[in-house]
């Protein structure tokens, strides 16, 4: 591990292992740069990371997401600064959700992502690295530079809004899986306010809502590349307390998992 990965918790608890096992497990790599918002903890009074991040166990945190990796035998990190060569080195799976908008981001100036990321981590898929990109929709996310990475691999991210929930109406956020995804079992998931994800080759659609495609997959040299218009695994969705019982994103969340890491065994 480079200085700037840090080992991080998941539900309270500090993820640790031997040296002998970690070197076997997949790394998963959970970007805290171009997504990096932070807010003052009140009891502590310091700043910290929030929002799809693994030591966020609010409804907007990933700590139930980074529970189903390390349930699946995979480590967990988060990386604070843009992916050099050496820190992807130390990655089987990098993660970017939610690229920052100014008004988001620390210090009201976001991380955009740069021409040398777009680099590094366009030679690492090659090379057999996973990359996850999920984008959010119009007026949440940054999509001109995202695109310029997405864009390496045939998917581009539409600067819209589909899936548009109005209070509990839950139906509007339903994604209907047909039998034969090659990523997820036939079931409904809630997807909530996406962005469309338009695809040339080498991408390929995967999901769609409102007749339109929301998410896609990409083979690119050894590696793999896997994009949606939501951050749809986030607590809130996973956690069995605010949705109907028949939305089933917890099981869609790992089977996805599963898939992500079967693709890391091809490196």
């Amino acid at each position: 591990m480079t200085k700037n990965i840090i080992k991080t918790f998941a539900l309270g608890t500090l993820l640790t292992f031997s040296f002998s096992n970690a070197q076997q497990k997949p790394k998963v790599v959970l970007d805290n740069f171009f997504n990096n918002e932070k807010k003052e903890n009140k009891e502590t009074k310091v700043l910290e990371s929030w929002h799809y991040t693994w030591n966020d166990t609010s409804n907007g945190g990933f700590s139930l997401l980074g529970e189903i990796f390390t349930k699946q035998g995979a480590e967990i990190s988060t990386l604070t600064t843009a992916p050099s060569k050496k820190d992807l080195k130390n990655a089987n799976i990098y993660i970017i959700v939610d690229a920052d908008i100014d008004k988001e981001a620390y210090g009201g100036k976001a991380n955009l992502i740069d021409p040398t990321s777009i680099k590094n981590l366009t030679d690492w898929v090659k090379k057999g690295g996973v990359l996850v990109l999920m984008s959010n929709d119009n007026g949440n996310s940054e999509f001109e530079h995202f695109n310029k990475l997405a864009g390496e691999f045939g998917i581009h991210f539409n600067d819209d809004s589909y899936n548009r929930v109005q209070k509990r109406e839950f139906e509007q956020g339903k994604v209907m899986v047909p039998a034969g995804n090659e990523i997820f079992s036939e079931q409904k998931l809630y997807m909530k306010e996406v962005a469309t994800v338009s695809v040339k080759s080498p991408a390929k659609e995967l999901l769609s809502a409102e007749g339109k495609n929301i998410a896609a997959i990409a083979k690119i040299g050894k590696g793999t590349v896997f994009a949606l218009g939501d951050p749809w695994c986030y607590n809130e969705y996973i956690d069995g307390k605010k949705l109907p019982a028949d939305f089933t994103n917890y099981q869609g969340t790992e089977e996805w998992v599963k898939w992500l890491l079967k693709q890391t065994s091809k490196k």
